[in-house]
Order: structure tokens, then C-alpha cells, then sequence
């Protein structure tokens, strides 16, 4: 018996999500097709909403619903210290720490070339314009501790060189090579960002 074409669709639609195969789409759709339409409803506002209404601050590229985000717009925040990372969900992970006082700069991606992602991709330049202004003592490469975090994390350290007086650190083996900041625990990324060296 073929699936109604509505539920192939969804299926469809949810094996588009990253961690999400054939049957977990398969007990999503189903799990939405017996709840309530007004469950349903919400959820297709929710992700409505995240389209419509989230953009990516202008100053670091966190994901905001005013430009610019709360972290860049806040003058208490120590400004003259950056921390680098990946994507705009480790911002959070960094943040529930609890204990970084500094500023965001997203990257949007690491340097993949099996993947067809190079310098050029990422916003790169970005963070050189940032530090190319006076007040900038410190950049933390706070990217993953896999081989794409590690030679994205090598080839800013490098492009910052120029700015001698930027100290470039690089967050300590607190975190397991290969792993993902966004899986670590508050204390393991606190010891890992306290322990931070220094780029040569």
C-alpha cells in the first residue's frame, strides 16, 4: 500500500534535517499526523517565524531578531577581546558557560576542501577588518578539535599574524580531537577555554 502523498512529502522534507534518517522522518510524520492539528499548527508558526523573523547580526553573524544582537550591542561586554567559532549555535554553547565576557565572530563554516568550502567562503575577512581596529587585544580560535577546526583555526592565526599586537590563542586540549564544542560540557569547554594558549 502506497503512503498518502501528503506523508511522503513530510518524510520527504525531514530526511532534509541533519541527524535525520528515513525512520526517524517516517515516526515524526506519523507522530504529527495522530496529535492534534493545533500541535501541528504551532509547529509549522514556530519554524515560520524562525524564517521570518531571525536574522544574522551585521557585527558577528550570532543569530538575532535585532540587528545588532544582544552581546554586540552591550556595552558592558569586553570588546576588545573575540572569540572565533564555527557556527552561530556555538555563540550559545559558549554563553551557558556562563563564564566568556567578550564578543562573538562567527565564521559561518570551516575551511573543507572535500566539502569545496575555502577561505574565500567563510567570513574571514570580516574578522580582519574587526581586529584591524584599534582596541583589539585578543582572538580566541574556539573552533572544533577536528582536522577542518584545527587547519581553519592554523590558517587565521596565520592571516592575523600581521596584527603584532593581537595576541592569537587557541582554546586547550580540554576537548577530545574530533569532537564538537556544541556536545561538550560546561566544564570540560571552561577548563578548555581557561587553558587557551598562544599562536605562534
Amino acid at each position: 500500500m502506497k503512503r498518502p502523498p501528503a506523508v511522503t512529502e513530510l518524510i520527504d522534507e525531514l530526511k532534509r534535517l541533519p541527524g535525520i534518517g528515513q525512520k526517524t522522518a517516517e515516526r515524526l510524520s506519523f507522530f504529527l499526523m495522530r496529535g492534534k492539528a493545533e500541535q501541528a499548527k504551532k509547529l509549522a508558526t514556530a519554524i515560520q517565524n524562525l524564517k521570518e523573523k531571525i536574522v544574522l547580526c551585521s557585527t558577528c553573524h550570532g543569530i538575532t531578531e535585532a540587528d545588532p544582537c544582544d552581546i554586540c550591542s552591550d556595552y558592558k561586554r569586553n570588546h576588545s577581546q573575540i572569540c572565533v567559532v564555527e557556527e552561530p549555535h556555538d555563540v550559545y554553547v559558549m554563553e551557558n558557560m556562563g563564564y566568556f565576557k567578550g564578543v562573538y565572530h562567527v565564521l559561518m563554516g570551516v575551511i573543507s576542501p572535500l566539502d569545496g568550502i575555502g577561505p574565500d567562503d567563510l567570513n574571514i575577512e570580516g574578522l580582519k577588518e574587526k581586529v584591524s581596529k584599534p582596541g583589539i587585544q585578543e582572538v580566541i580560535l574556539a573552533t572544533n578539535p577536528d582536522m577542518e577546526g584545527e587547519s581553519t583555526a592554523v590558517y587565521i592565526s596565520k592571516v592575523l599574524k600581521p596584527f603584532t599586537e593581537v595576541k592569537v590563542t587557541r582554546i586547550a586540549r580540554g576537548l577530545p580531537v574530533g569532537s564538537d564544542i556544541e556536545y561538550a560540557d560546561s566544564v570540560t569547554l571552561l577548563k578548555s577555554l581557561e587553558g587557551r594558549m598562544e599562536m605562534g
